[in-house]
């Protein structure tokens, strides 16, 4: 069966050996994740093209997309590589001590002290360590260890509730950023931005360096991790500003409480949605299998919930990156989106109510899904330049998959984390009739359709005009 949530993987020493991503890719992977905060611009320039060149073999552009680390704001070493805090323990985060011991540690970020005062809580090591704020003094953060344990080096700092002044974007960023759209991704993850402002910000740099490069734009997605970003305003800034979002619940939850997060979830993709904008959940989606071959029952659950709640990709981190099952993972969660799937509750009707369009090509994209819903089609073809008609189809349910056909590459890969929609690479006609012959056929050999069946099918005249799909046509393959 079809399935319509797209599979994000991070490349890693699990999956970066050819045979390994070959078989993931049939397994069902739609994008590949490098994450930037590990490794140098030569080992992500490896993995791309080892990604570019494994998809030509097995004949499936796979987008990829690059993962900007973002001011991940982290202690310093300690001399001994880690030291066991005891709780009502003093502890002291130091911007000038160079090697940390059993009563303090340096901070990456020298600004801290600045942002935090006596009574703040500050999460170490994923919430994991937490120390209270007693007194700021000049470069000094005196705490009380409130919940203790190991903490080594390098770890994470979060503030509960937000608050922290650093940039969305480090020199580090911009400079990788620069890199990925260079190398040729199709998308940059932006971390911890706090607003619309530092996705306008991002959206600069990236223009520039695609101009600079000579490359097509890539699309921009907002990590959702801060207080801050979900603040109305501040989120529907955000996600204007982007093409996409990732709730990425490990920050998130540290900084806004666990229980929090859930309703955020479905809050956040319901917006990105109505927006017409694509949602990727992540974090911990299927963490046991980093070790076992099987899901427990409650990740089950979460990817199925995830589905249910119209997210257009579910990610995996670690689970791929460095985990023993990277393949069975990738087979296991594909298994659950399709039987989540089955119970999408479809409304293509009351979509329509009390909605003005005044786009030709969204109006005709939107009333190939009454007709296809309405007459069982057996599948939507979107001819399409730019990807646009069939972006907006995917916003909304339906259990009638839709295919983007298209000659361009990059668009192909572009449309590889929306939901329902199915790239496909069709040769460049200037004729209609041959372009629909073409689709027929493809079809067919796919096995999507079969003599009898009945194709919605949408195109623009002339041909290959980005933004001109004027035409709707009902097709009963022959």
């Amino acid at each position: 069966m079809l399935r319509a949530t797209k599979i994000i993987a991070t490349l890693g020493p699990a999956s970066e050996k050819p045979e390994v991503l070959r078989e993931m890719i049939h397994a069902g992977l739609d994008v590949v994740r490098m994450n930037f905060s590990h490794g140098t611009v030569a080992d992500h320039k490896a993995r791309h093209d080892l990604v570019r060149d494994i998809s030509a073999q097995v004949g499936r552009e796979v987008g990829i997309m690059a993962d900007l680390q973002g001011p991940k704001i982290r202690v310093g070493k300690f001399a001994e590589g880690k030291v066991i805090l005891q709780e009502g323990a003093k502890f002291i985060l130091d911007v000038d001590c160079e090697l940390g011991n059993q009563e303090r540690v340096g901070l990456d970020y020298k600004d801290l002290p600045n942002d935090v005062k006596s009574g703040d809580c500050l999460l170490l090591n994923d919430g994991l360590i937490i120390l209270l704020v007693e007194s700021v003094k000049g470069g000094e953060i005196h705490t009380a260890v409130k919940l203790g344990g190991p903490l080594s080096n390098n770890k994470g700092i979060n503030r509960a509730g937000g608050g922290l002044t650093a940039p969305a974007l480090t020199e580090k960023d911009i400079q990788d950023l620069d890199s990925a759209i260079a190398m040729g991704v199709d998308f940059i993850a932006i971390s911890f931005p706090k607003n619309g402002a530092d996705m306008i910000a991002a959206r600069k740099l990236a223009d520039a360096a695609s101009l600079k490069h000579g490359v097509g734009k890539v699309k921009l997605i907002a990590k959702i991790e801060r207080a801050e970003a979900i603040v109305p305003d501040a989120l529907d800034g955000i996600i204007r500003e982007s093409d996409g979002i990732m709730v990425a619940r490990g920050d998130l939850a540290i900084e806004v409480g666990n229980a929090s997060v859930p309703a955020l979830q479905k809050r956040m993709i319901k917006l990105a949605r109505e927006a017409d904008k694509f949602t990727i959940t992540a974090t911990q989606m299927m963490e046991s299998m980093i070790s076992a071959p099987v899901p427990t029952r409650a990740e089950v659950s979460d990817v199925a919930n995830a589905v249910l709640d119209g997210t257009d990709a579910v990610m995996l981190s670690a689970e791929s990156a460095t985990g023993l099952y990277p393949v069975k993972t990738i087979e296991c969660m594909a298994e659950i989106c399709v039987e989540a799937e089955k119970s999408d509750y479809i409304k293509i009707d009351t979509d329509f109510l009390d909605k003005t369009f005044t786009r030709i090509d969204q109006t005709i994209a939107l009333g190939a899904l009454f007709t296809a819903h309405h007459l069982n089609a057996r599948a939507i073809a979107a001819l399409t330049d730019s990807g646009s008609t069939p972006i907006w189809m995917s916003r909304h349910s339906i259990h009638v998959p839709i295919f983007a056909l298209t000659s361009k590459v990059a668009t192909q890969r572009s449309l590889s984390t929306y939901r329902n929609v199915t790239p496909l690479s069709l040769n460049e006609s200037k004729d209609r009739d041959t372009a629909m012959q073409q689709v027929e056929e493809r079809l067919k050999n796919l096995g999507v359709v079969k003599s009898g069946d009945t194709i919605v099918l949408t195109s623009g005249e002339p041909m290959g005009e980005a933004g001109g799909t004027n035409t709707l046509k009902i097709v009963h393959v022959k």
